[in-house]
Order: C-alpha cells, then sequence, then structure tokens
C-alpha cells in the first residue's frame, strides 16, 4: 500500500475532493473515509476509477452507496457502518480471493480512530486462525459454480447461441480462478486480475474442462471429494 495518494492525478485528485466533501456533509456521520483499488495501490492509470468507502458511526448514516461517473471518472462510493465493516473483515466467503485486497489495502483519508487498520487486523488474525478445511470447501464451492457455468456453455454453444456461451465460459473462467485462489491461499485485485494471474483468462472449453478435472482430483486429495451422498451433502 502507499504511504502518500498521488494528488497530481485526476483519479487522486478527485478522491481527495469527495472526501472532502463527505466530511463537510456529514460531520458527525462519518467515522473514517478511505480509497481502495489502483488509488491504494499507487498504480491508478486513464482508465482506473475510484473505489472510495466510508464508514459511518451508525447503520443506514452519512451518504448512499453509488455507482456512477465523476467528471468523466468512474466512481464507486460504498458506505459501512463500522460494525458492519469489522464483521465483514472477520468472515471467510466464497468471494474471498477477490474481497480480501479490499480489507488489506485500504488508504485512509480520513481515519483518526484507526478504522482500517483494524480491519486489516481483524482479517490477517482471521487468515492465521481459519483451517485448510474450510478454503478446500469454499474451493469447492467455486468448483461447482465454473463446472456448472462450463455445462452450461457446452450446451448454449450446441444451440447456437454463441453470445450467451461465452458469458457463461467467461463466468466459470473466473470460479476455475478463485478455486485456485482458495488451494493457494491468493487473493487477486479483481476478476480480471484473477483470471490473468492463474492462466485461465484464455481457456476456451476443452482446456477449462482438463482444469476442472485437475482440480476435482486436488480437492479429492485434500479431502472435499466435488462428488458424493446425500449424506455427504447434509453433513
Amino acid at each position: 500500500m502507499i504511504d502518500e495518494i498521488d494528488t497530481t492525478s485526476s483519479r487522486g485528485a478527485l478522491a481527495v475532493r469527495l472526501g472532502d466533501a463527505v466530511q463537510r456533509r456529514w460531520p458527525a456521520e462519518v467515522q473514517a473515509v478511505g480509497v481502495r483499488g489502483s488509488l491504494a495501490h499507487g498504480d491508478d492509470a486513464d482508465s482506473s476509477d475510484v473505489n472510495l468507502v466510508v464508514i459511518t458511526f451508525r447503520p443506514r448514516t452519512g451518504p448512499r452507496p453509488a455507482l456512477r461517473q465523476v467528471q468523466g471518472v468512474p466512481v464507486e462510493l460504498a458506505v459501512l457502518a463500522a460494525e458492519e465493516a469489522l464483521g465483514q473483515a472477520r468472515q471467510l466467503t466464497p468471494q474471498w480471493p477477490l474481497l480480501a485486497d479490499r480489507y488489506l489495502t485500504t488508504f485512509p483519508l480520513h481515519d483518526p480512530k484507526d478504522c482500517f487498520k483494524e480491519q486489516r487486523e481483524a482479517h490477517q488474525s482471521l487468515l492465521g486462525e481459519a483451517r485448510p478445511a474450510e478454503f478446500s470447501r469454499l474451493a469447492r464451492h467455486n468448483w461447482a459454480l465454473a463446472d456448472g457455468a462450463r455445462q452450461r456453455a457446452i450446451q448454449l454453444a450446441r444451440w447456437h447461441d454463441t453470445d450467451a456461451a461465452l458469458v457463461m465460459i467467461a463466468r466459470a473462467r473466473v470460479h476455475a480462478a478463485l478455486v485456485i485462489g482458495f488451494l493457494t491461499r491468493t487473493w487477486f485485485r479483481n476478476a480480471a486480475d484473477a483470471v490473468r494471474r492463474t492462466g485461465v483468462a484464455a481457456a476456451d472449453m476443452e482446456q477449462l474442462g482438463t482444469i476442472l478435472r485437475e482440480q476435482a482430483d486436488e480437492l479429492a486429495a485434500r479431502g472435499r471429494p466435488v462428488d458424493g451422498t446425500i449424506g455427504a451433502l447434509l453433513d
């Protein structure tokens, strides 16, 4: 994470102005304001957006979450109450490889109580305490989504619905990448980063099938077979 935000870039300058505007408008409700994504990593470019997160003292106060352009720059405004934000940082969900970065890399624009540091430490504690079986379980969840999306893509291709098939194969790639993320305890910046770093971005249906079979073998070796009995499903 960066030590200081780059206000010479239009995205950095906009993030600072947005943070200041939020604090002026809701001075009694806002506990912290930070940026995530490329700005927090210090590698934003002309195509980057601004991911601003606002932490409030109480639920349903402060600004409303929003997604729109501001002066030509895409802006995502996330708003969470402090307790909710900390609770999320302490959870391991099926989307963890795509969510961890937001807990571990948030640059504070305004954070007098070290709210973002507390979230980061809570998530680091979660990762330190989580058992391998939990990661394998969530990997299997994503494997099922990847396999289902691939099977759907095959059927759509048979029906000559190429556009829909492409959408499903893209979805299958993302979930296959998340399987790898869980099996290796690796998190990603976003879905595009996930498929690129795991090498599945260009995988066609046949190649993806091979990847999924290899993942199924790995999951079985870890005690999480992708197929099983009714009893195993309900346990």
